[in-house]
């Protein structure tokens, strides 16, 4: 790859130098690991092991003999020597390289060589990075053009001898201008703008700098049409002209200006009249309060998001980031507001007073934040539900009031922020202007369809033309499957990235979508069943949902479903799952009553990934005191124990995972079950 021939058939005559060097370097390995392992570091065992690395620069164990010896040497060694030993280094690894100019153990030795700070060899380093990457045969000029070892040593070098970053800039477009399928300088290129635009240095403000790259970039593609790397770089461009500098922003659960109803256990089965979208059932007495940035985001904690309201209880939440607790970063977070008052009581969320909550990007909430909702409690009367959940019939269309109430929540949704979006709308739109003027190629339709959904984004909810973009954007990614059938996944995913944004653009496009199903007090469901999705995307907008029909799509995971904390009910059939370890996202929906995973694909070889448990793992209450849990079962376990209120599970369909074996262990690890595959458990 990138150059290098695989499998040629050597000639004779190298047949045989092959097999004396092979000969030659067992007997070199022999030696040297004698004196490794015998701590031996004189001149002679030293030269040894620099044979041994010309002819072999992968041997890692002798990169760190060469580190042991170096160190000896140095301890012992008069101090005007030290550079000549240090430099005899640099040799070594030079040689080497010139066998490999991808050795991860050369690189990383080199790094090490002038980590030391006693090298005065740095000004010749850039020297001979620039002889690398300039060399002309065809083969090595390949290893150049994608060598990310030898583009972040020279990131190491030119931080040691305090290069400006306007100087590695130019360098990446001299290398760029003498070839345009230099992808390494085309990715410097992004790390070094980025760096630019952060501090603000002169001359490289984002509306400045972004409409001279995109002329830039298109001399290169243009010029070399099937050329990938000014793709990828104008792809990277786009992604910048929507992202770059803006404020986060955030949607919300409850939304601004809401009623929530707070009911018991009963609740769906009761028949009292309110808006099914802002009724939540709850055992406990809380629910869960929702943060989505639309980028991962650290320091939401109650300093940073304050509420405000009789709920003395609530004065200390604790905010815990989805799906990962431990790393503290997440475009989810939730806490659990606890309710314990009769009366109606108003809450006021506010964030974004200090600057502490940050994404990874280096943006903040510059503006405050604030939304205020209503929470009522609302006394049920009997049991919890008992019946099975049915997806195939007992819904209805929604009346006009639920689309009312749709109306307003949708509206309301969206913390709104001032993004200052008026020249990236048109950079973008120039852009697309330029893209429509040329012959139609498979670049040409991903980058159109990148562009027309990034103007989408630049689009507010409350202009007239929003959502007008969709249609050909979707015949698009239909055109690239036709066309391109080595990436057919990638366009299936983008296809669906592209739907769901249109899904939930407007009332009028999601309400399509909505139904009351009547046998649970006419819960709204969310029905996005049989769209051909293959991806999960634009939950922000979905976060009120509590009843969600996903069922004969081609979803191989429930990936992003973590986000939709109020889901109760769940219906994944007929999709393409292949294994529990795909449906791990909804370990973290502790609200969820019934799930469906029938008629997908888990079993087999794709059961488990035994090669993922370091320890054994046991049944919960189990009166075997430490039975462990069958390794075949261990994603399903990894799954199933934190869904601790699921009453009915189906999972028919996947025949190597059915049977009596597998009820008795599903029973086990979730003992509120009920019904299973439509049977139900004796008590």
């Amino acid at each position: 790859m990138h150059g290098r021939k695989r499998n040629a058939a050597l000639k004779p005559e190298e047949e045989a130098a092959s097999a004396s060097e092979a000969l030659e370097l067992r007997s070199l390995q022999s030696q040297f690991m004698s004196n490794h392992h015998q701590k031996i570091y004189t001149k002679e065992a030293i030269q040894l092991s620099a044979k041994l690395l010309e002819i072999n620069p992968e041997a890692y164990t002798a990169w760190n003999y060469r580190k042991l010896a170096v160190e000896y040497n140095l301890d012992s060694a008069d101090p005007s020597l030290v550079n000549s030993i240090l430099h005899k280094e640099l040799e070594v690894v030079e040689n080497a390289l010139k066998r490999n100019l991808k050795s991860y153990g050369a690189w990383y030795h080199r790094k090490w060589v002038l980590s030391k700070g006693h090298c005065s060899s740095l000004d010749k380093e850039l020297q001979l990075l620039n002889k690398y990457q300039k060399l002309d045969d065809d083969i090595k000029k390949n290893l150049v053009l994608r060598n990310f070892h030898l583009w972040n040593y020279r990131r190491f070098v030119v931080e040691l001898t305090k290069t400006s970053e306007q100087d590695e800039l130019q360098h990446t477009t001299d290398m760029i201008n003498d070839n345009f399928s230099n992808y390494s300088a085309w990715h410097n290129r992004s790390v070094l703008l980025s760096s630019l635009i952060a501090k603000k240095a002169d001359g490289f403000t984002p509306k400045e700098t972004i409409r001279r790259e995109f002329d830039y970039v298109h001399n290169a593609i243009f010029t070399e049409e099937d050329d990938q790397s000014g793709w990828f770089y104008y792809l990277w461009l786009i992604d910048q002209t929507v992202k770059m500098e803006t404020s986060l922003r955030a949607s919300s659960w409850p939304s601004d200006g809401s009623t929530i109803i707070l009911s018991g256990p009963g609740c769906f089965n009761g028949s009292y009249s309110s808006s099914k979208f802002t009724t939540y059932c709850s055992e406990s007495g809380s629910f869960p309060l929702i943060l989505y940035f639309d980028q991962a985001v650290s320091g939401v904690s109650s300093s940073t998001v304050t509420i405000d309201s009789e709920l003395k209880s609530n004065e200390d939440l604790v905010w815990e980031p989805v799906p990962e607790k431990n790393s503290q970063v997440s475009c989810v977070w939730v806490a659990r507001l606890k309710f314990d008052s009769t009366e109606p009581v108003k809450v006021k969320v506010s964030l974004g007073k200090s600057r502490e909550i940050v994404s990874s990007t280096g943006c903040n909430l510059s503006t405050p934040y604030e939304f205020v909702f209503t929470v009522h409690i609302y006394d049920t009367v009997g049991e919890s539900q008992e019946g099975t959940v049915s997806w195939t019939d007992g819904f209805d269309y929604l009346d006009a009031q639920s689309s009312k109430d749709l109306n307003s929540l949708m509206a309301l949704n969206q913390l709104k922020a001032d993004t200052g979006f008026e020249w990236r709308k048109q950079a973008i739109k120039i852009e697309i202007e330029q893209f429509r003027k040329l012959p139609d190629s498979k670049f040409g339709k991903l980058i159109l369809a990148k562009l027309l959904m990034a103007e989408e984004t630049t689009i507010s909810d409350d202009d007239a033309v929003k959502g007008v973009h969709y249609k050909e954007i979707l015949q698009l990614y239909n055109d690239l499957m036709a066309l391109d059938s080595w990436h057919d996944q990638y366009y299936k995913d983008e296809y669906s990235v592209a739907l769901l944004h249109k899904v939930t653009s407007s009332t009028e496009f999601l309400s399509r979508h909505l139904f009351r199903y009547r046998n649970m007090n006419n819960i709204v469901c969310l029905r996005l069943n049989n769209l051909t999705l293959s991806r999960i995307a634009s939950v922000e907008k979905l976060l009120f949902v509590q009843m969600l029909d996903l069922s004969h799509n081609k979803l191989h995971s429930a990936e992003g479903l973590e986000a939709l904390q109020l889901l109760c009910c769940l219906n994944l059939s007929n999709n393409r799952i292949k294994s529990f370890s795909a449906l791990h996202s909804l370990r973290h929906l502790k609200q969820l009553r019934v799930l469906d995973v029938s008629h997908n694909h888990i079993g087999g070889k794709n059961l488990v990934d035994t090669t993922r448990y370091l320890c054994s793992l046991s049944f919960p209450n189990s009166g075997e005191i430490g039975r462990e849990v069958p390794s075949k079962y261990r994603d399903a376990y990894l799954v199933l124990r934190d869904l601790m209120k699921l009453k009915q599970l189906d999972i028919r369909g996947n025949d190597l995972i059915s049977g009596e074996e597998f009820s008795s262990f599903v029973s086990q690890v979730v003992p509120t079950l009920v019904w299973l595959d439509g049977h139900k458990l004796a008590s």
